[in-house]
């Protein structure tokens, strides 16, 4: 059993996922924000890989990405960096990026790289259903890695059980159609968490995009097993030089 699906197993609600930045704020952050995020209560953890065109991340995320790539991280160095986290993080991690540096990289190099640190699962909002079924999905079955899709409120319900019927882990309820880090009245989507939750889905529900304090967490965990937060932990560690205490404090406004 995958760690995801033993954290679910463990823990069917509140479930807490936060996004941050590879190389940010500083180049070897990467593993002492992980860290943070696991000691102050985080259950999963979404580490981003910075990319120039981002399309789903919003000015904030865009900046810490253009700011880790200015500070000189690759997908090559996050493998070297995430070489022995295991050693202290036991959450399960999450890599969230974009189809483009993964296939320069190579697809199947980087699920095996990902695979062997120890990764558990792999958020590419831009990779099709298509080549998922036919190309990609095999590759990542392969390496042994969840695979996670993103619905919105617009997604069919069709189309919702076949991108749950495809994920693994479980599925990313975006909570609008925007990027992330806008400020969206999430009790105005009640009618699309609530069609999730009666739609008795194989896998459990996240919900992302808005999350930023303890109302939207608790409002979106009264309708899935959990949220992700990412826009608002990236402005908590804006010119920062403590990542721990800055994580600290950013917790105490969520849990």
């Amino acid at each position: 059993m995958s760690r995801i699906s033993k954290l679910f197993e463990r823990k069917q609600k509140d479930i807490l996922n936060i996004y941050c930045t590879a190389g940010y704020p500083h180049l070897h952050s990467t593993v002492t924000v992980m860290k943070s995020l696991q000691d102050n209560g985080a259950d999963m953890i979404e580490l981003g890989m910075p990319y120039s065109d981002p399309l789903a991340d919003g000015p904030v995320i865009q900046a810490s990405s253009a700011k880790a790539i200015a500070n000189g991280m690759t997908i090559n160095k996050i493998f070297e960096q995430l070489k022995d986290f295991r050693k202290e993080i036991n959450v399960p991690v999450l890599l969230m990026g974009y189809m483009n540096p993964v296939l320069q990289f190579g697809f199947e190099k980087f699920c095996a790289a990902a695979k062997s640190v120890g990764i558990d699962g792999l958020i590419l909002p831009d990779l099709p259903i298509y080549e998922f079924e036919t190309e990609y999905g095999s590759i990542i079955k392969k390496y042994g890695l969840d695979f996670i899709f993103l619905v919105t409120p617009e997604t069919s319900a069709e189309r919702i059980k076949k991108l749950d019927e495809l994920s693994s882990g479980f599925l990313y309820a975006v909570s609008s159609s925007s990027t992330t880090g806008k400020d969206k009245n999430m009790l105005g989507q009640s009618d699309y968490f609530k069609k999730l939750k009666d739609m008795k889905l194989k896998n459990p529900v996240l919900v992302g995009f808005g999350i930023r304090d303890r109302q939207t967490f608790r409002t979106a965990c009264e309708y899935a097993n959990g949220a992700i937060i990412g826009t608002a932990f990236i402005k908590a560690l804006e010119n920062k030089d403590d990542v721990e205490k800055s994580t600290e404090i950013f917790f105490k406004t969520i849990l």
